[in-house]
């Protein structure tokens, strides 16, 4: 699908073009989400997002990919729910079950994930980065998972590009640290 035809069809208000964008992103967004957040709360969080994307299509102006504004929304709306739990002293909680699989794609053989994935199962790999912070957990998925650029993750984040380096930088040292203490040497 043409992404400027999709654009116009979602300015326009069709139908179809509402169920493109949600077929196509839906999962994606929903893994990000889940890795942001840790919560099985995905579902409330995905619909609040759709629903700032439906009400605010007409804003959208094309200086990005459809998918960076779409990943910059969905943050930002994880970010207004992080700062009404720390407001409220709310906590999302994850009543997943251990034999259910994770929301997360499994991870594309990219950068930390393809000396480990050999040694450990996907759901320890998960189980793993949920021990990260939100933001470690967040810039491991968008670029490690997902393979998203630097300067696009730089856009949906709203931080310089350098910025991003650094601490994704920071943060796979810190989830190769986890991995060491897990016994899974590289």
């Amino acid at each position: 699908m043409d992404e400027k035809k999709l654009i116009e069809g979602l300015k326009k208000k069709e139908m179809w073009a509402y169920e493109v964008l949600y077929d196509k992103y839906a999962p994606r967004l929903g893994s990000v989400i889940r890795s942001y957040l840790g919560t099985d709360d995905v579902d409330d969080v995905l619909q609040e997002t759709f629903i700032k994307v439906f009400k605010n299509i007409k804003k959208f102006r094309g200086e990005a990919k459809l998918s960076t504004w779409l990943y910059r929304v969905a943050i930002n709306v994880c970010n207004d729910i992080i700062a009404k739990r720390k407001r409220n002293r709310e906590y999302l909680t994850d009543f997943q079950e251990n034999d259910e699989k994770p929301f997360l794609e499994p991870p594309a053989p990219n950068d930390v994930f393809r000396e480990v994935m050999n040694e450990l199962s996907y759901e320890e790999l998960t189980n793993i980065i949920a021990k990260l912070p939100e933001e470690d957990r967040l810039l491991i998925k968008l670029r490690d998972i997902e393979g998203l650029s630097y300067e696009e993750i730089a856009q949906i984040l709203g931080k310089p590009n350098g910025t991003i380096k650094s601490r994704l930088h920071y943060a796979r040292k810190r989830l190769r640290h986890l991995l060491e203490e897990g016994g899974y040497n590289e």
